[in-house]
């Protein structure tokens, strides 16, 4: 009980160009997630996801549709997912997880993030052992025990459950998501999800010194600003 995760929630851009980079990176999500399973978010439960999560973020109709056309055509880039590992300014633990057609310039664009801030980018599983791989939902509600009851009865294994002033959280393994999704919704009818996704969360979350606390902001803007960069966990408390 009481894990930590990250709220993923892109913050409103300030600039045009930073609602472009928010809009490149959601496009790129739901164009790759329907090419993969098909452009009917009616029958491929990631896809709808994704659209959901780009809507909150105030992603335009237009950026959406043109990715699922994009992904209809059967043409473009060939996107693959690509994952990096490191210790961040104060020695925090950082997970880096990109979407790239071009795995060169990538690892290069990460690394520099990672040497122009003195961090240091680490091996595959260097920090990932010290993080729970976790299918997580998060929605309002206060009775935890029919929640459980609803996905036990779906055969939805449940990792953890936690109501907390007034919403559920719902941890559940990866492979799990879509069911758990599924029977969510059939239980309690369309649910408006703050958070339904596949994270890193981290197993404990630690202080960084106050003086590493600028480099580390910095840190995670220059990630952020990394086109190929979907999503940076770090276990910073």
């Amino acid at each position: 009980m009481g894990r930590a995760y990250q709220n993923r929630k892109e913050s409103m851009a300030k600039t045009s160009d930073q609602k472009a980079r928010v809009y490149s990176k959601h496009a790129r999500v739901i164009y790759v997630t329907a090419k993969q399973g098909g452009v009917d978010p009616s029958g491929n439960l990631a896809l709808r996801s994704a659209i959901d999560r780009a809507k909150k973020d105030q992603v335009p109709a237009h950026v959406i549709d043109k990715a699922l056309d994009k992904a209809r055509g059967g043409a473009g880039e060939d996107f693959a997912p690509a994952r990096y590992e490191g210790f961040g300014p104060g020695g925090c633990m950082v997970i880096v997880d990109c979407l790239t057609d071009n795995p060169n310039r990538t690892i290069g664009d990460v690394r520099q993030c990672f040497t122009k801030t003195k961090a240091k980018l680490g091996t595959p599983g260097s920090v990932s052992h010290s993080f729970d791989h976790c299918a997580i939902f998060v929605f309002p509600g206060d009775d935890e025990e029919a929640v459980l009851e609803a996905l036990m009865l779906a055969d939805v294994e449940v990792e953890d459950i936690e109501s907390d002033d007034g919403k559920i959280t719902v941890f559940t393994p990866p492979t799990e998501f879509a069911k758990a999704r599924t029977a969510l919704n059939e239980s309690f009818g369309e649910i408006d999800f703050e958070i339904e996704e596949i994270q890193f969360v981290p197993r404990e979350v630690a202080a960084i010194p106050a003086e590493d606390e600028p480099m580390f902001e910095k840190f995670m803007d220059m990630l952020n600003d990394v086109e190929d960069v979907q999503k940076v966990y770090h276990n910073v408390g």
